[in-house]
């Protein structure tokens, strides 16, 4: 690979991750990524009334409730994190 394009590709992954906040970066860990495709999804489900309702006929229950459980679960989308080795 030239050092032209390596350079090219570092500086439009610097622009992404400095434009998009989840794009994550080199230290992110598998749960942590997987978090935050978790919360993207849920917030883009709660930001979008139709879906939302989509989302509440299918499952039987009232908007609100629908809602209120999403936005629960984006607390921890995916358990308890998991344990960190400290070495």
């Amino acid at each position: 690979m030239s050092s032209e394009l390596r350079y090219t590709a570092n500086t439009q992954l610097e622009h992404l991750h400095a434009r998009y906040t989840g794009t994550g970066h080199a230290d992110l860990s598998k749960y942590e990524w997987l978090a935050h495709q978790h919360r993207d999804t849920l917030s883009s489900i709660v930001g979008h009334p139709t879906l939302l309702s989509y989302l509440a006929i299918a499952d039987g229950e009232a908007t609100g409730r629908v809602k209120f459980e999403m936005t629960e679960r984006m607390l921890q989308p995916c358990g308890p994190p998991p344990k960190k080795d400290d070495d």
